[in-house]
């Protein structure tokens, strides 16, 4: 995995020995005992990373299946064979925004593909270290810059996460295929007003079209739309494993045993633009 990766400093190719990462210009990096590897450089990143209990909520919420239709449908996606051509087993994909791994890990069982997955949190970093047999776990800043070589990488995938399309593409062969999917108005519509969660943008599919235009094409959309039946156990889960954590004040405890929500989720593809 340490060929398709670039040094931080200096943009080089880097090499794996006796658990660690170096470049050609003298730069090492450490693999950590937990499993990944920090390529985080300079001043501290300005992006907020989960916390170890969002993720912990996280990963309970996908334990229970109900993120399985998605998860499913974006590993669909990143296995379509169309002009990207069939996965071969030396093909990588990387997931922005890793969290928990649970995409990555879906991906990877679809495919003979090795992983990658890259996020701007420790806590992330450890666990998706155990996401995959053939998943490595990378803590960086996508927004600094992607520590991958350019044209290292025939997937990306971004699952409810930011995304630096510049990069991606940079990253991205000429006949790769970038994989987003962002929430629509109506997911988890019945628990956002009662609980006081934090709404999704109205305009984000409009904005996610600009951001994107600059560098790629749309290749394929999909909506994903179902009914999930959820304990007050697994409302709690989803209120704690998002930007919901920060600022929702539930009482979940007013909330029937059971409650019908709506999971709502575009899947959009993209290839670069030639």
């Amino acid at each position: 995995m340490a060929g398709l990766l670039a040094c931080p400093e200096c943009g080089s190719g880097m090499e794996s020995r006796d658990r660690t990462l170096r470049c050609g210009h003298g730069h090492s990096f450490d693999i950590a005992k937990q499993g990944y590897v920090s390529l985080l450089t300079g001043a501290s990143t300005k992006m907020t990373g989960d916390t170890a209990a969002m993720l912990d909520a996280r990963a309970a919420f996908q334990v229970g299946g109900h993120f399985a239709p998605i998860a499913d449908a974006v590993a669909a996606a990143v296995a379509a064979d169309d002009s990207c051509g069939p996965v071969l087993n030396d093909d990588a994909v990387l997931e922005v925004g890793a969290g928990t791994g649970y995409y990555l890990a879906a991906a990877l069982d679809a495919i003979p593909a090795r992983g990658i997955a890259l996020d701007v949190a420790k806590p992330a970093a450890r666990r998706c270290a155990r996401a995959h047999p053939r998943a490595a776990s990378v803590l960086a800043d996508a927004w600094r810059g992607l520590p991958v070589r350019d044209g290292a990488l025939r997937r990306v995938l971004s699952v409810f996460a930011p995304r630096n399309p510049s990069e991606v593409a940079r990253a991205l062969t000429a006949d790769g295929r970038f994989v987003v999917a962002t929430p629509t108005s109506r997911h988890l519509a019945e628990l956002i007003g009662s609980l006081g969660m934090v709404t999704v943008d109205p305009d984000k599919d409009r904005r996610l079209t600009e951001a994107m235009s600059g560098h790629f094409a749309p290749v394929d959309r999909a909506l994903v739309e179902y009914s999930m039946k959820l304990s007050r156990t697994d409302i709690r889960d989803v209120v704690a494993m998002g930007p919901s954590a920060h600022h929702a004040t539930p009482h979940v405890d007013t909330l029937p045993d059971t409650v019908e929500v709506t999971a709502s989720v575009q899947i959009a593809t993209y290839r670069p633009h030639l």
